[in-house]
């Protein structure tokens, strides 16, 4: 009964799709307004519907109603609940079914929040989101649909694949998508300002949340799939440059150079016409990615469908959203035409412009890299693979040249920098920097990359801690305050600064976990037998004993092993090889110490002969660093969204 349900809903909510594209049209081109509070009613009612979809869809799956082929091929008798409950994003169709409705949440939440204070634009937004969220469901309905049913339902289904079967699996599709969802809010607004020859800065203001929220979402999306990926593949890394990695990072690279160029419109009434690119790019790369991983064009880890009808449409789908948006860009360009200019390259506009050139190219060389094997396979059916190395090369100085934008867009002021204001800004910054970068070796950093980010990053550092030094200093002066008061009024009073400047914090932290963990990991392989022992930097680890486990659906040969250090209690870990009883391919299972300054990493191979396993063991140092700095980086974007609209000034 719940999936016959969930099917009406989804197809009421379809038809009110096509309400919410028409009707604010047909309101504004009749002068009527009733037509347009129709449409807005349609967003309420089709995220009413699409909830009760995602809410029958999972009820089937906790009522294991093998009925439905969708819940058959993706759960079983013997799946924990836990799983069960959020097996319903597990594939693809279930995961489009989420796409849609988180889109009719954020559409409801727009039509809500913005309904009194943009009516100019809201018909249009409301129009476009109605066009979009139409496409999605069409697509869902027809293509993917999860509510068929099963003439001879099965007495027990497929189960769940054993990669999902992990926390990663609850967590890590859910914000993707919100990141990628989020940023059709901002994308329908920058069409509705160029359908109404509104052009300026108010579309940006109004969706400025809405971005930092998107953004934030993406960011939290793909640290959880690097960490996933990091303890659960057993590999001891957490980025292999996977096709479906890039397809999220693209969107994350022009979405931040989105979020660093809006400044300057806001603030000097500039590229505009570079901000409309750079939110239309932004979402149809979110569309990519969506295009990529279900249209089973790609050989991925992540990637688990095989229907290229589904992503022959997608890509269609794509392709008149891209006309549509840059057609009507280009139509409406002489409306964007800038007065003000840049005057100087000694300035924050030309900072950031840089900066956006830097994260665009980035974009470009992933964007490069991931379709560069597939053209290649259409057109001359030769396999080409584009991996690491190529990426390493071009990617990584890309983004040490953002890294030292980052010291220099924040402190250089607008318009024109003086010769002496610099010198009196980057002086120290850029000699602390610079002893770091030639001191590096003598801490092991040997390659030029490690030690020019090294000194990047006490460059960077160097330069907000004396920017917040002396804006401290200032405030204790004028308002006769102590220093922790200085401050504390200081971040709260400029919230988007400081919030963008502990992002920045945060970021440096990463990039020193990357160059630790990609600089100075240790990796060794070795057959262990009972009592046996090996080292590995400062650890000694000894195979204790050797047994087999299993829990409700699978069962595992697991290994007891010590790890020891010098002046540290001694530690056990449990790297297992499982094998899920509805599947036979084994899973590993890596045991894993976290530290500050490292993590042991113990992977369980296969048995050598009796008595004897192999195992591989990496020491990666500073890896807690990159968990530890996305966690900075999200704090600094949700306290940055708590600024107003506009900075009170006294």
């Amino acid at each position: 009964m719940w999936i016959e349900i969930a099917h009406f809903s989804t197809l009421m909510a379809l038809v009110l799709s096509g309400v919410l594209l028409i009707a604010p049209l047909v309101g504004l081109r009749w002068q009527r307004v009733v037509w347009i509070r129709v449409g807005r009613q349609a967003a309420f009612l089709i995220c009413a519907l699409l909830t009760l979809a995602v809410a029958g869809l999972i009820i089937s799956f906790l009522k294991h109603d093998f009925s439905v082929k969708y819940v058959a091929e993706h759960a079983s008798l013997k799946l924990p609940v836990f799983y069960l409950a959020t097996a319903m994003w597990g594939g693809h169709e279930g995961s489009l079914l989420l796409w849609g409705w988180l889109l009719s949440l954020f559409v409801a939440i727009a039509a809500w929040r913005h309904w009194a204070t943009h009516p100019v634009s809201m018909p249009w937004v409301l129009s476009i989101l109605g066009g979009v969220l139409l496409g999605f469901l069409l697509l869902v309905v027809f293509l993917s649909s999860p509510f068929e049913r099963l003439l001879t339902p099965p007495f027990d289904g497929r189960d769940l694949n054993p990669l999902l079967q992990d926390p990663g699996m609850v967590f890590h599709p859910p914000f993707l998508y919100l990141g990628y969802v989020g940023f059709a809010i901002p994308y329908a607004f920058a069409m509705a300002a160029l359908i109404t020859s509104q052009g300026d800065s108010e579309w940006i203001l109004a969706t400025r949340r809405w971005t930092l929220f998107s953004w934030a979402m993406l960011t939290i999306g793909i640290v959880f799939g690097a960490y996933w990926a990091y303890y659960e593949l057993g590999w001891g890394g957490y980025w292999a440059w996977d096709p479906v990695e890039n397809a999220s990072f693209m969107p994350w690279l022009t979405g931040l150079a989105f979020l660093h160029s809006v400044m300057v419109q806001e603030r000097r009434r500039m590229f505009k016409t570079w901000n409309l690119f750079l939110i239309i790019t932004t979402f149809a790369l979110s569309l990519l990615g969506t295009f990529l991983v279900r249209s089973g064009v790609l050989s991925s880890v992540h990637a688990f469908a095989t229907d290229p009808g589904r992503g022959v449409y997608i890509l269609l789908f794509m392709a008149v959203l891209l006309l549509f948006s840059f057609g009507l860009l280009t139509r409406k360009a002489d409306l964007l035409k800038e007065t003000p200019q840049l005057e100087s390259a000694l300035s924050k506009e030309f900072s950031f412009l840089v900066n956006n050139l830097f994260l665009v190219a980035g974009a470009c060389t992933v964007l490069l890299g991931t379709l560069y094997p597939l053209a290649m396979e259409t057109l001359s059916t030769a396999k080409v693979s584009v991996g690491a190395p190529y990426y390493n090369k071009v990617f990584i100085p890309i983004m040490l040249g953002m890294l030292m934008l980052m010291g220099v867009g924040p402190t250089i002021p607008w318009q024109k920098a003086t010769f002496s204001r610099l010198r009196q800004e980057f002086l120290l910054p850029l000699i602390i920097g610079i002893i770091g970068a030639l001191l590096a070796p003598l801490i092991g950093i040997s390659h030029p990359f490690g030690a020019i980010a090294a000194g990047l990053i006490l460059f960077v550092g160097t330069t907000h801690l004396k920017e917040l030094t002396r804006n401290t200093r200032i405030r204790m002066t004028r308002e006769s305050l102590s220093a922790p008061s200085a401050l504390l009024r200081l971040v709260n009073r400029n919230k988007r600064r400081y919030g963008g400047m502990l992002v920045h914090l945060g970021t440096l932290i990463m990039v020193a976990g990357f160059v630790g963990s990609g600089l100075f990991q240790e990796e060794k392989d070795v057959f262990l037998g009972k009592g046996d022992s090996m080292q590995i930097g400062s650890w000694t680890l000894t195979l204790e004993t050797f047994h087999q486990t299993a829990q409700r659906n699978w069962h595992a040969d697991e290994a007891v092993v010590r790890a020891e250090r010098a002046g540290d209690s001694a530690l056990l870990l449990k790297p297992q090889k499982r094998v899920y009883n509805e599947h036979s391919q084994p899973t590993t299972e890596a045991a894993i110490h976290s530290t500050w300054r490292e993590d042991l990493y113990v992977v369980l191979g296969d048995g050598v002969k009796e008595g004897v396993w192999a195992f591989r063991v990496y020491r990666n140092p500073l890896i807690a660093w990159i968990w530890v700095g996305s966690g900075i980086m999200m704090v600094g974007v949700f306290w940055a969204m708590l600024q107003g609209r506009r900075l009170q000034r006294t």
